[in-house]
């Protein structure tokens, strides 16, 4: 479903939900109604039990320029008040996004077709699993502008690439291609611009095939384990176990290896 005003697409195939970010005449940066339109598409795939994997990519050349360098300078829309006016509205605004994905269950993967910079790169590290074209670029560039990573870069950059090698990103505001990403971890396959979608699309039904019960607690066990202790992280692992080991997709499973078939999972 395409509802442009939103600078945001909806389009679902069977088990996979794309969301496009479309403003390709703003390099995809974020406005007010595309984060709406985000944070509502994913209620939207998380209410949806055929939802199994959505995948996020940008329209046109950019996958997310960030923020609208016009609105900033005209210190305009989600960049208008004084010290207090936008700290609320980083609170209520933009960081709606990473507090909503924090609790999404379900994977998501980023298709990055083209540059991903400052709030876009920020994006990009709230995904699960990112995979770029060979054409893509990557910075954390706040501080060529006089910011910082405001959106949650400074949180998120660390966790996913290492605490040394964000800040070099940080501090430095230095782009970095997409082999250079790789070697570091910031993404998990380079592949050719024409392909990014398709290479998103086969990592998605490679994860949609499995039990949806199960990835989505093991993702959320993955994610809440991270800060615990280990008897805390047993526990948490515990009680999932026990609750997917009493789903039918997990008999299911067990049945189809022992019958040397496909399981047919149903998220039961």
């Amino acid at each position: 479903m395409t509802h442009p005003e939103t600078h945001l697409r909806y389009e679902q195939d069977g088990h996979l939900v794309t969301l496009t970010l479309d403003r390709p005449d703003a390099r995809n940066a974020w406005s007010e109604d595309m984060l709406d339109a985000f944070t509502q598409a994913l209620d939207r795939a998380q209410l949806d039990d055929d939802v199994r994997v959505v995948i996020l990519t940008g329209a046109g050349q950019a996958f997310s320029a960030g923020g609208d360098l016009k609105l900033m300078l005209e210190h305009q829309g989600m960049f208008e008040g004084d010290a207090a006016r936008l700290r609320a509205r980083y609170l209520e605004g933009i960081h709606r996004a990473p507090r909503r994905l924090s609790r999404f269950d379900k994977p998501l993967i980023a298709a990055i077709n083209g540059p991903a910079i400052g709030a876009g790169l920020d994006l990009a590290c709230m995904c699960d699993l990112r995979v770029a074209a060979d054409s893509a670029s990557f910075g954390s560039t706040f501080v060529k502008v006089g910011l910082i990573p405001g959106d949650g870069g400074a949180y998120l950059l660390a966790r996913t690439i290492g605490f040394p090698r964000a800040l070099d990103l940080i501090l430095t505001g230095r782009l970095i291609d997409a082999h250079e990403a790789l070697r570091i971890g910031l993404v998990h396959d380079v592949v050719p611009r024409d392909q990014v979608l398709h290479a998103a699309q086969e990592r998605a039904r490679a994860i949609a095939a499995n039990a949806p019960l199960a990835v989505r607690y093991a993702k959320s066990a993955a994610y809440q384990s991270w800060d615990l202790p280990l008897d805390a992280a047993l526990h948490l692992a515990a009680s999932y176990q026990g609750v997917v080991q009493n789903s039918q997709d997990h008999d299911e499973g067990v049945r189809a290896i022992l019958e040397k078939r496909p399981p047919r999972f149903t998220g039961h």
